[in-house]
């Protein structure tokens, strides 16, 4: 069997070709995170609420709901919406070019269909002019083509960001996928308060903000753009930022501290054109990171440990 080759595994993502699709996807993932955020108990920094990469999409993983389960799952190969139940029972849903209303609508149906009612907040997160799902007939694209590449980038990620973070012993988030912000993303945390967060995100509440960045943290993940940069990018930040932080020299030479973001940015076409995307994508997360801990003085003896290998127990 023939392994991908480089530009399967990391495909070109114009933002203005796939723009469009983008902005309705990411409303379709809201409204399924959203139902996983009804009925997960609250897990720290909001870590109950994301999406996980497959190999075949994106998965709320098993939903409890009054005794049953029911699980969600994106499948950007078939260009499906599963919804799978622990008592044998499945719905599936067309991504095909639709409104956000009319698949709002197909999700609640389906959910009723299972006998799994439910409420959901009606309204994006994070999104500054966002319009109440059942209302939203703006937002009405899908590109199977660039569904399929943006999560072929997802799953390529999520195995450099899945290497990276067994390189540390401390507290570190799983790698999973931000349906607020639609990001991939992976945190490491100091251990030590942080000073508390000035919130402010658009139709997020400033309680949950705080709580996500009630510690310090380096974080780090990949965005596929918009607002301010029509591109995608590897992203990495700390919070809280310590002095000399966006001075910092980090790598590869591609990667640069943006000051309206407030953050290290690496543009994916950077790394998709590299001869190792890996080694790019690492060595930014690495050098970031670095800079962070370093900076932030953070007790770095105690808190790393070497990259793992497969078969191999981290060595006492």
């Amino acid at each position: 069997m023939s392994s991908a080759t480089k530009s399967e595994r990391w495909p070109d993502l114009p933002f203005a070709a796939w723009k469009d699709t983008y902005e309705t996807l990411h409303l379709w993932t809201q409204i399924v995170g959203k139902i996983r955020l009804m009925h997960e108990p609250w897990l720290n920094h909001s870590w109950h609420v994301p999406l996980y990469v497959t190999v075949r999409g994106l998965t709320t993983s098993p939903i409890p709901m009054g005794g049953r389960a029911v699980q969600m799952d994106f499948d950007f190969m078939d260009h499906l919406l599963w919804l799978r139940t622990s008592d044998g029972h499945i719905r599936q849903i067309m991504l095909a070019p639709k409104t956000v209303a009319e698949f709002y609508d197909e999700v609640l149906v389906a959910l009723d269909e299972l006998g799994l009612t439910t409420p959901i907040f009606g309204r994006p997160s994070e999104i500054a002019d966002g319009i109440p799902f059942e209302q939203d007939r703006v937002h009405a694209s899908y590109d199977r083509d660039y569904a399929n590449r943006f999560w072929r980038i997802l799953l390529s990620t999520h195995e450099v960001l899945s290497r990276f973070r067994t390189g540390f012993l401390g507290k570190v988030s799983p790698v999973h996928f931000f349906w607020g912000g639609f990001d991939l993303a992976v945190t490491r945390f100091s251990g030590k308060r942080a000073p508390r967060h000035p919130g402010g995100i658009p139709h997020l509440p400033d309680a949950i903000t705080r709580e996500a960045y009630s510690h310090e943290v380096s974080s780090a993940g990949f965005w596929p753009g918009g607002g301010l940069i029509d591109y995608a990018a590897f992203y990495s930040y700390a919070y809280p930022s310590p002095e000399g932080y966006a001075s910092a020299a980090v790598q590869p030479q591609q990667a640069f501290f943006s000051k309206e973001f407030g953050e290290f940015l690496l543009p994916y076409d950077e790394v998709r054109q590299a001869g190792s995307p890996e080694a790019m994508l690492m060595s930014f997360l690495q050098s970031t990171y670095d800079a962070a801990a370093d900076l932030g003085k953070w007790d770095r003896d105690a808190l790393e440990c070497p990259v793992g290998e497969p078969c191999r127990p981290r060595p006492l």
